[in-house]
């Protein structure tokens, strides 16, 4: 069995195996690297007898959302996300909004207007999020894979992710 770990850390690490796990450093949005709380949405929780930092859901979310190469690929990332039951909309938008990235205050709101109703998504949680979107278009990831302009989000999103059609056998 292959697993595989991603961890936070300011500092220089390495990837690095212990037994089937694959750790792997990740460093943190260049704008939020250098605060004390790292941009928040770390806990501290006990674990294995002793005490771990982990991120919260929220901030795991806008991590894969504003960097998707960690998470697989669209597909699993939207399949990831959807396996989430219950979201601090707040702590999501706020995060969000202090990478200052617009791609990513985008992706964050097209994800969450694609799952409105079960995540009770209010308008005023979209409109946050669109105020901040980028002006001009911008395509979901740096593939340029063709798709459709999504409004309010100026995000060019591939049709595969808009109708969440990952090539299942019918």
């Amino acid at each position: 069995m292959w697993s595989h770990v991603t961890f936070l850390t300011r500092g220089h690490a390495r990837r690095f195996h212990f037994g089937p796990i694959e750790y792997v450093p990740v460093r943190p949005a260049a704008v939020v690297a250098d605060l004390p709380d790292m941009g928040g949405g770390i806990e501290t929780v006990l674990g294995a007898g002793g005490r771990v930092r982990v991120c919260t859901c929220e901030r795991a979310m806008v991590d894969v959302l504003h960097t998707p190469a960690l998470g697989g690929g669209w597909e699993e990332i939207w399949r990831s996300l959807e396996m989430i039951e219950f979201l601090d909309l707040n702590a999501v938008i706020s995060y969000a909004l202090r990478l200052d990235s617009g791609t990513t205050a985008a992706r964050v709101g097209l994800f969450l207007e694609q799952h409105r109703e079960r995540l009770f998504v209010e308008e005023a949680d979209l409109e946050r999020l669109a105020s901040h979107a980028p002006k001009d278009a911008r395509y979901l990831d740096t593939s340029r894979a063709p798709g459709r302009l999504v409004h309010p989000w100026n995000l060019i999103v591939p049709e595969q992710v808009l109708n969440q059609s990952w090539g299942e056998v019918a």
